[in-house]
């Protein structure tokens, strides 16, 4: 019995691992009053990036390969930023748009290095009677800096204003559309870092589709948490679970694998049904998905 709980909370740490990552990402943009849809995309670019650079040798370095990631998510989101923030572009439209980009090029570029192996992963640490990604105690650790920073700092109330009214920022001396520029190159860096922890951890080898959905359920994950960065690693986990016990059912019952490859985003669908009833979308920032021009009401 101990073997199976030590096995599925290895398993929902390992799969929650690029789900909070990606969603604190979110949650920075979302503070800062602009969704983005396209978290697939950036941490499918975040993926292929990371593999591009670790795989170019047997002694390249790991870690240079994960800020490169972070590079390329934050590099693609900076065409949400322009589209949403300069141009005023509808912030869901862009974002799905973005999503498709991430996803079509990873694939695209990604081709050549299908079959590849990766020489090196990042290695685990191993915690007494389990192992543990430095990238998980990475995400913890970061779930619980953004929470600080948000709740306790000027620049994170600054931040989160933007968010709520960027109109009595803007009063305030708070340059809106920066603040919102940078939210979104953030989030688009946790996004990559997240994909990031696939190619160089969670996986040896390049694999289309490495995303496998996970960016569209840590955008929900934001939803289901509240926006609040340290419900996000309960999130994770539960979800993280999900798709172990997916897993570990698909291998013992004679239901077709596409209906449990589909339960966690079936759950998804029920959790943010379950979250409206509550009231819990009252949580988001009022000012959200809503472009700022200057003197408009």
């Amino acid at each position: 019995m101990d073997s199976i709980v030590i096995e599925a909370l290895v398993r929902a740490l390992a799969v929650g691992t690029p789900l909070l990552l990606a969603c604190l990402g979110a949650i920075l943009n979302e503070r800062a009053g602009v969704v983005n849809l396209g978290v697939e995309g950036l941490m499918a670019v975040g993926a292929l990036a990371a593999f591009a650079v670790a795989s170019k040798s047997p002694d390249a370095n790991l870690w240079v390969a994960v800020g490169a990631a972070m590079l390329a998510g934050a590099a693609l989101s900076l065409l949400h930023a322009f589209a949403t923030v300069t141009l005023r572009a509808n912030q869901f439209v862009s974002g799905l748009a973005l999503a498709l980009i991430g996803t079509g090029a990873a694939g695209l570029l990604g081709k050549k290095f299908e079959g590849l192996p990766l020489f090196n992963k990042v290695p685990d640490w191993t915690l007494g009677s389990f192992t543990i990604s430095p990238f998980t105690v990475a995400a913890l650790i970061l779930a619980g800096l953004l929470a600080f920073w948000l709740n306790a700092t000027r620049s994170g109330l600054t931040l989160r204003s933007v968010g709520e009214n960027p109109a009595a920022a803007d009063v305030l001396g708070v340059n809106v559309g920066l603040t919102r520029v940078l939210a979104v190159l953030g989030g688009g860096a946790l996004a990559g870092l997240a994909g990031a922890f696939l190619a160089l951890s969670y996986r040896s080898s390049w694999a289309d589709n490495m995303t496998n959905g996970l960016g569209w359920i840590a955008v929900a994950l934001v939803i289901f948490v509240g926006w609040r960065p340290l419900r996000a690693i309960a999130g994770a986990l539960f979800f993280g679970f999900l798709y172990y016990l997916q897993f570990r059912l698909q291998g013992n019952s004679n239901v077709p694998t596409e209906v449990f490859s589909a339960m966690p985003f079936i759950l998804v669908l029920v959790v943010l049904a379950l979250a409206g009833v509550r009231g819990q979308a009252g949580d988001a920032p009022a000012a959200l998905g809503r472009a700022y021009v200057r003197g408009e009401r």
